[in-house]
């Protein structure tokens, strides 16, 4: 009876001991839970981390609580979709730094090929006014050179620039859809076609369409007199052994770095009146607030040359004439080879800066969602915790 008394006295006792340790229980868990969630949010992006301890180890977590968070190295974000959109959005600013990369490389290549068109320019005038000068001293007699012949057109040859590389907007497909066009004008008239193609993007594709090819040759980013001087001998001798009657030349005039146009014009036969009196105009690359521009600017004609009557050539005149034409059109050559590289950098400029624009904007959009995401994980640990809490009382 005794023990039994002694036992029933001891119970209250027992049972406010359990109670006490459950409510210290409850409360170590939910202040463990609360720190490591606390302790998850860093500077850094894409660091949303979730630890949850054990309960018998609450007194670790409040003693290295803060040496965990300064020597955190892991990056687990729980939810797989910010871990995707993270690595996206790693990929999207990597491309965007490649792109503005290249958008500069262009810049510095369009400054080359200005130096490359005002280096040739004296070299341009002084052969308009000798060719002038000669022209008005000969009058009629220069009509009768093999360069200068119109005659019956039966065959044209068609002389098309386009680029080596791609990554330039719709430069080369302006300019191979301008020369298919040519090409159907002229077959609908019934006149004979080949095509003479410079630039590996023309070559591939009218390769592949079975056109007929007369010569190929690659254009390079810098255009030299050599590659110019190949080129128009294949032009003369085919027009001087009566391959073709007619030569036009299709390549993309440069205007400014947002705008280029394909224009066509006749190589052979050669106009006197027209190289005697033809204009030219030179560009130069600028740049204003971190902004690149163009400023162009008209030349006038060269004067022609004064040759007096009584002055005595040691050759024949027309054969000084004929000697000049080859230097001419090799000059054209070179110019419209350097115009078209000059056009096809502005268009790969323009290409890259629209890429860098779309790429800061897509990384803009995948940051906001990403944001979303981690806030929607954030939110879901919390109302873990609080069910936790809800379900221990």
């Amino acid at each position: 009876m005794a023990v039994f008394h002694s036992a029933f006295n001891q119970e209250p006792h027992r049972s406010h001991s359990l109670l006490l340790l459950l409510v210290t229980m409850k409360f170590l868990f939910i202040a463990a839970t609360a720190i490591a969630t606390a302790s998850a949010f860093t500077t850094s992006p894409a660091t949303f981390t979730t630890s949850v301890p054990q309960v018998g180890g609450v007194s670790n977590v409040f003693s290295n609580e803060g040496n965990a968070h300064r020597n955190r190295r892991s990056t687990i974000v729980m939810d797989g979709k910010a871990n995707a959109i993270r690595d996206r959005i790693s990929t999207v600013n990597n491309t965007k730094k490649i792109t503005s990369a290249m958008k500069l490389v262009a810049a510095a290549k369009v400054r080359r090929a200005q130096d490359a068109v005002l280096a040739t320019r004296p070299f341009s005038e002084t052969l308009q006014s000798v060719f002038g000068g000669l022209i008005n001293r000969l009058g009629g007699e220069a009509a009768d050179l093999p360069l200068l012949t119109q005659r019956e057109v039966n065959k044209v040859t068609l002389v098309s620039i386009t680029g080596d590389r791609g990554l330039c907007g719709g430069y080369n497909s302006f300019m191979i859809k301008k020369t298919e066009a040519r090409f159907k004008e002229l077959t609908a008239q019934g006149i004979e076609c080949d095509l003479i193609l410079i630039g590996k993007k023309g070559i591939t594709y009218f390769k592949r369409r079975e056109y007929p090819i007369r010569a190929t040759y690659d254009c390079t980013q810098n255009p030299n007199s050599k590659q110019a001087l190949s080129i128009s001998e294949e032009i003369i001798n085919s027009f001087l052994s009566g391959e073709t009657d007619a030569v036009e030349l299709l390549y993309t005039k440069f205007l400014s770095l947002i705008s280029s146009t394909p224009s066509v014009r006749t190589l052979v036969p050669f106009s006197a009146s027209e190289i005697s009196q033809q204009g030219d105009e030179v560009f130069q690359l600028t740049s204003e607030n971190g902004n690149f521009g163009v400023e162009r600017k008209e030349l006038d004609v060269a004067e022609p040359q004064d040759f007096p009557n009584d002055m005595i050539f040691e050759q024949d005149p027309l054969q000084i004439v004929n000697s000049i034409l080859p230097l001419y059109l090799n000059g054209q050559i070179l110019r419209t080879l350097q115009e078209s590289v000059a056009s096809e950098l502005a268009a790969r400029m323009q290409s890259m800066q629209s890429a860098s624009d779309n790429a800061g904007a897509l990384s803009k959009q995948l940051n906001q969602e990403y944001n979303r995401a981690r806030q929607a994980s954030v939110t879901q640990e919390i109302l873990e915790i609080v069910s936790g809490a809800i379900a221990l009382e």
